[in-house]
């Protein structure tokens, strides 16, 4: 049943006798009837309602029927509007072909046939009430449409991130195995060298010097080790938002002074040179622990993708921030991949060099903003980068 949608009824007569008969004659619980005596007045409701029909008397002073029904014609809100014209002039008037040419779906001779307007009226409500039921429908269909499209897209971007998680799990697993295994297979190759020259007696292999070179290749392997398994628990905690800072009182100058000291081996092999300017001491409360963590990873990239060139690191205060930067005159980053050198498991591409799990400037990203500190990087593919470090004091 769609006696629920409302029907809204128009009739417009200059006379209240009329209005009042033709009211009686179709008014009915289910529906609104309003009504007009002047062009006019029936201008004024028909912008303010949506009619299923409107019964317009054709002689009236002013406006007639005609230019009324022409206007609703010319008007968006009332152009779809169905029209029946009541008329007490005569059929030899010709009226009834003027009311179809102005738009109207049945004209009406005075008196009024009071069966024949009940079941004009009836028909017309029930053709109004089913489009207004279709209608709703077809909004609905359209609005399950946009659904369903928005769910679509919903789906396709958590398909593209699984399916990323999955590339980039098979990724990490397959770095996590090569770069374990490196250090692994130095520990083993020594392992068996000297159980080769044990089985031969060969006491000239263990003499002091060659001892203290094997516990020094021994502790970079398992440093090495230490590293990566560091870095995954760092992530993990990062993750899981349990990445601890204690802030204590330190020269931040002084700790990348000694920091330098421990990548003397690294600069030998690199081939290069690293120096520090600092003009004064940068006295903060940081993590000491954690903020040495960030400048080993920033000089470690810089020997690493340094092509041999000079590495710098500046430290200095500004506006209230310690600055730490760290240039390198390598290889370089192009513009697409900045952004990306600061996510998981990403990895200078397009070098001969790459190495470690890709963690490295995560993690030092993670560690800076627990700070409430900045970090960020200046590079052109040749030219090679600045990473720069902004730290609270």
């Amino acid at each position: 049943m769609l006696s629920h949608i409302e029907a809204k009824l128009l009739i417009v007569d200059d006379l209240p006798e009329n209005l009042l008969a033709l009211e009686a004659l179709i008014a009915r619980d289910d529906r609104a009837v309003y009504s007009a005596q002047s062009a006019d007045e029936a201008l004024s409701l028909l912008l303010q309602h949506e009619f299923a029909l409107a019964i317009l008397d054709v002689q009236m002073p002013g406006m007639n029927g005609f230019e009324l029904a022409e206007m609703m014609r010319g008007t968006e809100k009332t152009k779809n509007i169905p029209i029946v014209f009541v008329s007490a002039a005569g059929r030899e008037m010709n009226y009834a072909f003027k009311g179809y040419e102005s738009g109207a779906v049945d004209f009406l001779h005075k008196p009024l046939d009071m069966h024949a307007v009940k079941s004009k009226v009836n028909v017309f409500v029930d053709l109004y009430r089913q489009r207004k039921a279709m209608r709703s429908q077809v909004e609905a269909l359209e609005r399950s449409r946009q659904e369903q499209e928005v769910l679509l897209k919903r789906l396709q971007v958590t398909q593209n991130e699984l399916e990323h998680a999955v590339r980039m799990r098979d990724d990490f697993m397959s770095i996590v195995s090569h770069e374990v295994r490196t250090p692994l297979n130095g520990l083993i190759l020594e392992t068996q060298l000297r159980k080769l020259h044990l089985a031969r007696d060969n006491a000239d292999a263990f003499t002091l010097d060659k001892l203290r070179a094997m516990v020094d290749r021994d502790e970079r392997q398992i440093k090495s080790l230490i590293r990566l398994i560091e870095d995954m628990l760092d992530v993990s905690r990062i993750r899981t938002g349990k990445l601890s800072i204690r802030p204590t009182q330190f020269d931040l100058v002084q700790m990348v002074q000694n920091l330098l000291e421990t990548f003397m081996a690294q600069v030998a092999a690199a081939d290069c040179t690293l120096t520090l300017k600092a003009p004064e001491p940068v006295l903060g409360t940081w993590d000491e622990f954690r903020i040495e963590q960030v400048v080993s990873n920033l000089i470690s990239n810089a020997l690493r993708y340094g092509g041999k060139g000079p590495v710098e690191v500046t430290v200095y205060a500004h506006n209230g921030q310690a600055v730490l930067e760290v240039q390198d005159h390598g290889i370089g980053i192009s513009k697409e991949n900045q952004a990306r050198v600061f996510q998981q498991f990403e990895r200078v591409s397009g070098s001969n060099v790459a190495a470690g799990l890709g963690l490295g400037l995560f993690i030092s990203e993670q560690i800076v903003a627990a700070h409430g500190g900045r970090i960020g990087v200046e590079s052109a593919l040749g030219e090679g980068s600045r990473f720069t470090v902004r730290l609270p004091l």
